[in-house]
């Protein structure tokens, strides 16, 4: 297979929704093939290794597919494969914000108008 451009594969397998937000993702360094931060032009081959973010987690696959066209999910998924350390990580990393969430417990309703007075005396304290 021909090398393609590491903006349009993200785009083609779906990590991003579209190509120019691959590309800025790609722009701000917060992509990586191989190990080094790459530019959005940067061709990528079977076989490399690809690290990029998605959401509140960092996906590290291994490319196993390329393709010109963006494809359903289904078939977007066989273009890569993640890494057991990648996936390892996102547990993990998933389970601890679960744990977080119940040091912060969220209210169950707004603050009303006495409510809210009473929060801004509070923080003016």
């Amino acid at each position: 297979m021909e090398p393609m451009r590491i903006d349009k594969w993200l785009w083609a397998a779906r990590f991003y929704k579209t190509r120019s937000l691959a590309r800025q993702v790609v722009q701000a360094g917060k992509v990586s093939v191989d190990g080094q931060r790459c530019k959005p032009s940067k061709t990528i081959t079977v076989g490399q290794i690809v690290k990029a973010p998605r959401g509140h987690d960092i996906y590290e696959v291994e490319v196993f597919g390329l393709s010109e066209n963006r494809l359903s999910a289904p078939l977007a998924q066989e273009l890569y494969r993640e890494t057991e350390d990648s996936v390892a990580r996102r547990e993990k990393e998933a389970e601890l914000r679960k744990m977080n969430a119940l040091y912060n417990p969220h209210p169950d309703h707004k603050p009303d108008k006495k409510e809210r007075r009473e929060l801004i005396r509070f923080k003016n304290r």
